[in-house]
């Protein structure tokens, strides 16, 4: 599995490697992953409102997935999915922050230490609706 993403933010970080001894900047990460681009363009066509709040989550678990025919758009639905429950879980969290596993996968850290590997929840979402986004946000901040 791709993470087109990373070319991106590689590119942003004039072509160093990112690995776990040369992390990209935080807030450069938080700013490029909360892009989620494909997500955001099937949200507004099925006129649900990204605000980057909780209750938008619940709001995309009631999307029909219509994008499950297609498995191109899955896999880049799923990584969108999961950058999006990230950024909701950042700027709702105080002190969840964004770092790359040693796969260069994103992974959310909150404070209590937990680490959400967000992009495995997208894909399940995407792929076959569980878990729901609101649920992983529940879970993931003891809700």
């Amino acid at each position: 599995m791709g993470f087109g993403f990373m070319d991106r933010l590689r590119a942003r970080q004039g072509h160093r490697r990112a690995s776990a001894a040369s992390q990209p900047d935080e807030p450069s990460m938080a700013e490029m992953f909360a892009e989620c681009g494909l997500l955001r363009e099937l949200a507004e066509a099925a006129d649900v409102r990204l605000d980057d709040g909780v209750a938008s989550l619940t709001a995309l678990d009631q999307m029909l997935p219509r994008w499950r025919d297609d498995p191109e758009v899955s896999e880049w639905l799923g990584n969108d999915a999961g950058l999006y429950l990230g950024t909701v879980l950042h700027r709702t969290v105080p002190g969840a922050a964004w770092k790359l596993d040693r796969q260069s996968r994103p992974r959310l850290v909150l404070p209590n230490g937990y680490e959400v590997d967000v992009t495995a929840v997208g894909h399940g979402w995407a792929e076959q609706g569980s878990p729901q986004l609101a649920m992983a946000y529940l879970v993931a901040t003891d809700g």
